[in-house]
């Protein structure tokens, strides 16, 4: 009953927020190695909270001085994943236009609103290279700057459409090779070279385009569409992870969403 008449307002917010964090960080490991390691980490940290109640010191002093020191662990065994949780966190809308960084003026760049994209020729574009089994690596960016990307490419400023990208992609373009950055609705670098995902958990049957997807997306928030030349298959890639759907219409439903 003292439990009641104490609580407050606060409290149940202090509840809310903390089971808010936990379950974006559960969708953040969920799937991978990270998950086994981080339910270690819980049977510890319960395990040393018994032993304190049962004041076993010993091994209470060595499970304590093994948590203290976890912190610095984790920041190393979780870096991919607290990159992603950051990058999740700034990519909401509160870093987005709608969002209140749109009265900061040194901000408003990083706020673009990519709702203007041609998302229906863009993924025209690859239903037509995945017939013709012609590969094709597109990245579409969305709140994160890829200047260190696009300057490994050419960079040009073509506003986006079926036949540009088609040609972009065709086998005996000398733009095949690399990636196409995609910029408000405008092409802005071909050729670009992304950084490689060293994940593990990436099917072997993936090559190395759906790799630099993953890598880019892991790194950044932006999104990648990936036209394989085996297969002609399309992948769609955020967040570092391959996003399902089940027909064409769907997936220009699910750009649509992710880019306005």
């Amino acid at each position: 009953m003292d439990i009641l008449e104490n609580f407050r307002i606060l409290d149940l917010v202090d509840i809310l927020l903390v089971a808010t964090l936990l379950y974006y960080l559960y969708k953040l490991v969920k799937g991978t190695v990270a998950i086994n390691i981080f339910l270690g980490i819980c049977i510890i940290w319960v395990i040393w909270k018994i032993t304190q109640l049962l004041q076993m010191e010993m091994l209470s002093t060595i499970l304590g001085q093994f948590i203290g020191a976890g912190m610095f662990a984790l920041i190393v065994v979780f870096q991919q994943e607290i990159r992603k949780f950051l990058l999740m966190i700034g990519s909401t809308n509160i870093g987005r236009k709608t969002g209140f960084l749109k009265h900061i003026k040194f901000l408003q760049d990083e706020a673009k609103d990519n709702s203007d994209t041609k998302v229906e020729e863009i993924v025209d574009a690859c239903e037509k290279m995945g017939q013709t089994r012609t590969g094709a690596l597109i990245v579409i960016q969305r709140t994160t700057h890829l200047d260190f990307v696009k300057q490994t490419g050419d960079e040009m400023s073509i506003e986006v459409n079926r036949p540009i990208l088609e040609s972009i992609f065709f086998k005996n373009s000398t733009l095949h090779d690399g990636a196409a950055i995609i910029e408000d609705n405008r092409i802005v670098a071909t050729r670009a070279i992304l950084p490689v995902s060293n994940e593990r958990n990436i099917p072997l049957r993936f090559g190395l385009r759906h790799r630099a997807a993953v890598g880019i997306t892991e790194k950044t928030d932006a999104v990648a569409l990936v036209v394989s030349e085996e297969t002609g298959n399309i992948s769609y890639l955020k967040d570092g992870e391959f996003v399902l759907f089940k027909d064409l219409t769907e997936l220009i439903e699910i750009l649509r969403k992710d880019l306005s």
